[in-house]
């Protein structure tokens, strides 16, 4: 009989490569065991390094344009209103749970980005942190519900409730109780259940980073000198460490292991009010100004005198409105791609509130993406490198803020994740592989079990993993 799993994928969302394969290292003796066992590295997100289309990205190997998904929300046409989150439903491509299903294993798949509504899989699985609530389906099997419910000692809990708050002991209790919750089952799956892929995405290690860096960091602009909360971050990730380490017990000699983060996390140095910037070189033109701050109204915008708006979050989406392409496009299309590259230009010569220049890069989907599906921003914008915010609102007198406008926040993301590696049948040296993106997952893991890849994956084979053998 095989041992169970024959693979284990452990994602630690937005895991920081700089905190584990450095800073603290020597206090996460499972995660260094595994890096000594095996290989380890900084792996390159997508753009844009967000959760959602991220883990998609990672797990199909495919990019944002292919999946035609930009971020949590996209916009559903060409209407200047609608937005849609982009669930389940959205991911056309198969992922890895997916592929080897078709292959015969059986999979448990628990709490990955982009599994609600839950999709049928050949075995188990639990839906991510935007499950509605517990009055939905959120489990296939339906059945498999009810018993997490006699499993746990506690209602599982699908996300930490409003961690952009200042309720940081709560927030913290809950970050504790999501990570015992998620491992506690994938525990009993893999007894219970003994499938041959065993993946997971832990989502605290997210949700700590957001509301409590500035307590650990003197470089972040509010940060809180002798914070109680100055060790909870380090506190936490020695506290996963465990876990792991749990799981890896309960494990078969003969699994391979990957632990994984979609991208990493970093200061958030403050916020870049974009439409408010816009509005004031021109390019968004409302009917009336608004008396104070607020986030943008659609049926504010004098539509046909805007050239240009756009969305608030961890980076900037910018829309512009075409003539024949929006309902009240003001741009012509033989000017398009001279309006694009101006802004675009513009954008990137931005100076901070330090007179210094920012650092912003824009990006063109269809320069790098293979392909653009759906409704693509016009433009996507890293400010400071992904060291300041995008943010939405309207209003407000200057273009750079601390505040946040969607709740206190303490990181942003950064565009590096992580990734380790541990293959029993090819013993690692510790080596630590340059110039891994998350692309290259699926292909490598594919090849691995010698299964055919899709046609058309962006990524490649880390080769380099299998150099590391004594």
């Amino acid at each position: 009989m095989t041992p169970t799993p024959q693979l284990l994928v452990i994602g630690l969302d937005c895991a920081e490569p700089s905190l584990v394969f450095e800073r603290w290292r020597d206090d996460l003796p499972n995660l260094r065991r595994l890096m000594q066992q095996g290989a380890y590295g900084r792996l390159q997100s997508c753009i844009p390094a967000i959760t959602v289309p991220a883990w998609s990205c990672l797990l199909s190997g495919r990019d944002p344009g292919e999946l035609g998904i930009y971020g949590f929300r996209n916009r559903a046409d060409r209407s200047y209103a609608e937005m849609r989150i982009a669930d389940s439903q959205a991911v056309r491509f198969p992922r890895l749970w997916e592929l080897l299903g078709q292959a015969g294993w059986r999979v448990a798949v628990l709490s990955v980005p982009g599994t609600s509504p839950p999709p049928a899989v050949h075995g188990s699985l639990i839906s991510c942190f935007l499950t509605p609530s517990l009055q939905v389906s959120y489990t296939h099997p339906p059945e498999l519900a009810q018993t997490i419910t006699e499993w746990l000692p506690e209602p599982y809990l699908i996300d930490v409730p409003n961690f952009r708050s200042e309720d940081k002991q709560r927030i913290l209790a809950d970050i504790y109780t999501i990570c015992d919750q998620r491992f506690a089952l994938a525990q009993r799956l893999l007894a219970d259940e003994q499938p041959d892929l065993l993946l997971m995405v832990e989502m605290g290690v997210d949700r700590i980073h957001h509301a409590f860096w500035r307590h650990m960091d003197p470089q972040h602009p509010r940060f809180v000198p002798d914070s109680p909360f100055a060790q909870v971050i380090h506190d936490y990730y020695c506290h996963v460490d465990a876990q792991i380490g749990r799981l890896l017990a309960a494990c078969a000699e003969e699994t391979v292991v990957l632990v994984v983060s979609d991208h990493g996390a970093r200061a958030l140095m403050g916020g870049f009010c974009l439409n408010q910037w816009l509005i004031d070189e021109g390019y968004l033109v409302l009917h009336e100004q608004p008396a104070g701050p607020q986030p943008l109204d659609w049926r504010q915008v004098n539509w046909s005198q805007t050239r240009a708006w756009g969305a608030g979050g961890y980076y900037g989406r910018i829309f512009l409105n075409v003539q024949g392409r929006e309902s009240e496009g003001a741009i012509a299309p033989a000017t398009y791609e001279h309006e694009r590259q101006t802004l675009a230009t513009r954008l990137e010569a931005l100076s901070g509130p330090d007179g210094q220049p920012m650092g912003n890069r824009a990006f063109v989907p269809k320069t790098i993406y293979q392909r653009v599906r759906g409704i693509a921003p016009d433009l996507i914008v890293y400010f400071g490198d992904l060291a300041w915010r995008s943010v939405g609102t309207i209003g407000v007198e200057q273009h750079y803020t601390l505040e946040n406008d969607t709740g206190p926040d303490d990181a942003n993301h950064a565009q590096d994740g992580l990734f380790i590696w541990v293959d029993p049948q090819h013993p690692g040296q510790g080596q630590q592989v340059v110039g891994a993106s998350m692309y290259d997952i699926v292909p490598t893991l594919l090849k691995r079990w010698q299964l055919a890849a899709p046609a058309g994956l962006r990524g490649r084979v880390l080769d380099a993993l299998y150099q590391t053998d004594g």
